[in-house]
């Protein structure tokens, strides 16, 4: 997952938890994750215990939180994220998942992802981070960390707490947390702030519905990017109705690779297909009547027009003037060596 200035966008596939505990759907997810040419798909290791208050306490009593049973509905099992690790192995495809506890960070990292991913939830999360960082530190894993709902304060604690642990492979995903996020709600601005004060990779985490607010980042010098995926957004689940099905996908991640061809030009100028444009397009010098031998070529014996032949229509005043070594035809193009 190792990047640099200038390379081609990182694309996240973000499956979450679209395959609804379904080992099968989830694997259909990284199916098409690579079939839309996405450089990575990522899961969420969710153990409902880990990240949800249990209970809340009511009137004397408790009442179970209902997030809990449906999380559970949804989940995967260890065995079953191996055989995603593995399927991704064969397809060859980066796979990574976000982790909510020190439980879900161990499965993840036992499985040797490229990248180990933090949400925006727990960016201010030290404690879990600081453990995260020594982890995916010591196998020399990278981290992604999201920082939707976090003001520039809390990026810098956080960034800082990283820091004192000897870490410093990380990327910063602009996010705003808002399902689906308007792009008038994108701030993306604030891109530049993460770059200028970091001096760290950084991406975005596009909640949008297309791919404008993406490829706007990317132009701002946005390395990394995720959006989220589904098999069909009709589906009941937490992020279906905000994902991307494959065509749309597909259609994002081909705007992206595009833009990024679009902005990493600075060579030649003219490719080969705007030269073969020029040729029919640019002016050039012909002769607008028959001139003798040794006649002197007068400015209404210029035409300039299309197309484009041996002498451009900024030579002209080199060509008025001039004498003709021998006879020139009418609409005959000027070329140098026909005139003294």
């Amino acid at each position: 997952m190792t990047r640099a200035p200038g390379r081609k966008p990182f694309v996240i596939a973000e499956a979450g938890n679209n395959h609804n505990g379904d080992l099968k759907t989830a694997l259909g997810l990284v199916d098409l994750a690579k079939r839309a040419d996405a450089d990575s798909v990522k899961f969420q290791i969710i153990n409902p215990e880990g990240l949800y208050l249990p209970a809340f306490y009511e009137g004397g009593g408790y009442r179970a939180n209902p997030v809990i049973e449906a999380r559970r509905r949804t989940a995967l099992c260890d065995d079953d994220y191996g055989r995603i690790a593995e399927h991704c192995k064969a397809r060859g495809m980066d796979w990574s998942a976000s982790v909510f506890d020190e439980e879900s960070l161990a499965l993840l990292l036992r499985l040797r992802p490229s990248y180990v991913k933090i949400a925006s939830c727990d960016l201010n999360n030290i404690m879990f981070l600081k453990k995260a960082a020594q982890r995916a530190g010591a196998e020399g894993v990278r981290m992604v960390l999201s920082t939707g709902m976090s003001t520039l304060g809390e990026i810098e604690r956080s960034v800082a707490a990283l820091a004192k642990e000897g870490f410093s492979d990380l990327v910063l995903l602009h996010c705003v947390s808002v399902y689906p996020a308007p792009l008038v709600r994108m701030n993306l601005g604030f891109i530049d702030v993460l770059k200028k004060t970091f001096a760290l990779p950084v991406g975005l985490s596009d909640h949008t519905q297309d791919s404008l607010a993406s490829v706007m980042a990317l132009a701002k010098g946005a390395e990394y990017f995720e959006k989220h995926v589904t098999l069909s957004r009709d589906q009941e689940g937490f992020d279906h109705a905000h994902s991307l099905e494959e065509p749309a996908f597909a259609r994002y991640v081909k705007d992206l690779r595009e833009s990024f061809e679009a902005v990493s030009g600075g060579g030649e100028k003219l490719s080969e297909e705007e030269l073969a444009v020029r040729r029919r397009a640019r002016r050039s010098l012909y002769a607008a009547r028959r001139l003798e031998r040794g006649e002197a070529v007068r400015e209404e014996d210029v035409l300039v027009v299309r197309p484009e032949a041996a002498m451009r229509a900024d030579e002209a005043g080199s060509v008025v003037g001039k004498r003709c070594k021998d006879a020139i035809m009418q609409y005959q193009p000027f070329t140098p060596d026909l005139l003294e």
